[in-house]
């Protein structure tokens, strides 16, 4: 049974009280992290957010009553202690503590709640599995590691907005409820009541709505947004997410850039103390894809990809002959230092590559004496084995890596695996901030399976000036003027400048496989609004939980979101999502039917 409070006012956090508060009176409350019995003398750790402060109970100079109450203390209680803070004896000091010079001698005691034993302790030391941590999430985030990430998220929201304040943004919030405009990831429907059969969708971000506030005059707008994706998950997402989201009137990339550039750095210095040098690399799609296989590289360490193609295109090998033959090429890439690899550290990078659609890896070990070693030796003379060598810098010792197929799955296939071997060989630290921009990506990406253009950003992206006559000609060379920021390997935000112009947003859409029917039914009101004067226009979004991740070097963004979901998008502290009654389905219009899919799924 807890006592109340009544007649008790917190005075201090736990951390507040320190040595100039020797000889005062302090009343500290928070949960007990542990009690330590020397018999007469009592130890309770006390616990609240800002840290852990100790308080003795003196069994042979305190109430007889006191003494007997805090023998029944346990981990987890919420007491409330008041007493008078005294300077630690020489040799009960803790220098890991920051209330470690210091004790509270307890006067009163009450305790405000009492607790079962914890489904886990609330340590750092421990090892937890995440099902568990998240079915108990109130009391993981007790753990001062997830309660620093609440804390530096917290912090960096406060300086961003702060930053933006200053550039003369207006913070305005749009919609949650919606129009579904499924274009991209699959939409969160809600159904409406008052409009049976017709449903709202939940943003997949606030696109349309800032540029409406562009057209509005608004000229600078952010919002922190929650935003919603019906999408597989993965450790850097979840189905709601937060962006730190922005739209610029009359400016063009490099302002853009510009703004976001100092943002960063500002975000960077003021929570980590890292200075961020600006203005940041610069990297063209083409270039990123060539050099790294992916759109978003990890700039940390080199392994950069290289074409080897003209070299070896002459070649019996089928697996490469066949490759070249089909549009394909043949690329490599150096792992330096990795020719010691056992045969079956070699085949695992080769299962490794199947993964992304690649048919397996060539390999060829540069030997610490010079020569070479290959299973696809046979097919080649030693002077082109050499060749491939020598295009690659090989040297002795390194491994050279080799992928035949189509473009799409080399780069794949290359870019994960320099990234696998990266990790493997420990070739990167998280507290290594390396900073891009990929600018000029494409405009549009052939759809197999639909037999059509899809958007590479999103359709309301404006092509580069030079580029606006392919648009009739060859839609697939069409570049965007489009732009990502870039760490370590991970997207932290994107953006473009947006289409200001009526008829050219109407031949995207046309291009996107949209009819002027569609289109208006999907945009209309959006293709209304850019008939009344449009700015040109561009904004950006960054990923708030991605960028909270990487600050605080965690593996996950359910480390930094306070009550996040798994990958089958369910929240195993609530439950949702959950059925609802039969009232609530009729009142919506709405009727439940079971499929053997669905009946599969529930068992």
């Amino acid at each position: 049974m807890g006592e109340a409070m009544t007649g008790l006012k917190r005075s201090h956090m736990c951390c507040d009280v320190s040595e100039a508060l020797i000889g005062s009176e302090v009343t500290v409350m928070g949960w007990v992290q542990r009690r330590r019995d020397l018999g007469q003398l009592i130890f309770i750790a006390l616990r609240d957010r800002s840290g852990i402060v100790q308080a003795v109970f003196d069994g042979n100079n305190s109430d007889a009553e006191l003494f007997k109450k805090a023998e029944t203390i346990r981990s987890e209680y919420v007491i409330a202690v008041k007493g008078t803070v005294a300077a630690r004896t020489e040799g009960n000091v803790n220098k890991n503590m920051k209330t470690g010079a210091i004790e509270i001698i307890a006067s009163e005691l009450r305790i405000l709640s009492e607790s079962e034993t914890t489904p886990f302790q609330v340590e750092d030391e421990i090892t937890v599995k995440d099902d568990l941590r998240l079915k108990y999430r109130y009391i993981d985030l007790r753990r001062p590691s997830q309660l620093k990430n609440m804390v530096m998220r917290h912090k960096t929201a406060q300086v961003i907005r702060n930053f933006l304040s200053e550039e003369g943004f207006l913070e305005i919030e749009t919609p949650i409820l919606g129009k579904s405009t499924p274009e991209g990831a699959r939409d969160y429907l809600v159904p409406s009541r008052v409009h049976p059969g017709n449903f709202y969708g939940l943003p997949q971000s606030p696109q349309l709505y800032k540029q409406l506030l562009m057209v509005s005059g608004m000229d600078r707008y952010y919002q922190i947004a929650k935003c919603f994706r019906d999408e597989d998950l993965r450790a850097d997402r979840q189905p709601e997410f937060t962006q730190v989201d922005m739209e610029l009137s009359f400016v063009d990339v490099d302002d853009i850039i510009d703004i976001n550039e100092r943002l960063i750095k500002k975000v960077f210095k003021e929570i980590l103390d890292v200075d961020v040098p600006i203005p940041m690399q610069r990297m063209k799609y083409k270039d990123a894809m060539e050099r790294y296989g992916s759109d978003k590289p990890d700039v940390r360490f080199g392994m950069e990809i290289h074409n080897i193609t003209d070299i070896v295109k002459d070649s019996e090998f089928v697996v490469f002959k066949s490759a070249v033959e089909a549009g394909g090429s043949v690329r490599a890439i150096n792992a330096e230092g990795c020719g010691h690899y056992p045969r079956k550290q070699i085949d695992s990078l080769v299962e490794f590559v199947k993964t992304y659609k690649a048919k397996g890896l060539a390999w060829i070990v540069v030997n610490d004496d010079g020569s070479l070693k290959s299973q696809i030796a046979k097919f080649f003379t030693p002077e082109k084995l050499q060749e491939i060598v020598d295009a690659l810098e090989g040297k002795p010792g390194d491994l050279i890596l080799i992928c035949a197929d189509k473009d799409k799955v080399v780069f794949d296939s290359l870019g994960a695996l320099r990234c696998e071997i990266a990790r493997r060989q420990e070739l990167t630290k998280p507290d290594d901030f390396r900073f891009l921009w990929v600018t000029e990506f494409p405009m549009f990406e052939w759809d197999e399976e639909e037999q059509r253009y899809v958007a590479e950003h999103h359709p309301f992206t404006c092509p580069m000036d030079e580029d606006l006559e392919l648009l009739d000609t060859d839609p697939s060379k069409v570049r965007a003027k489009a732009y990502d920021m870039v760490l370590n390997g991970f997207e932290l935000g994107g953006g473009s400048i947006r289409i200001h112009r009526r008829d050219i947003q109407q031949k995207i859409f046309s291009l996107l496989g949209f009819s002027a029917e569609d289109a208006q039914e999907r945009f209309g009101f959006l293709l209304d609004a850019f008939k009344y004067g449009v700015p040109p226009h561009g904004g950006l979004a960054f990923g708030f939980d991605r960028i909270i991740m990487l600050m605080t070097g965690s593996s996950s963004i359910r480390d930094v979101i306070a009550f996040p979901k798994v990958k089958d998008a369910s929240c195993p502290l609530t439950d949702a999502p959950g059925t609802v009654d039969d009232k609530q389905l009729d009142e919506l219009g709405i009727a439940i039917v079971r499929t053997e899919e669905t009946e599969e799924s529930e068992n």
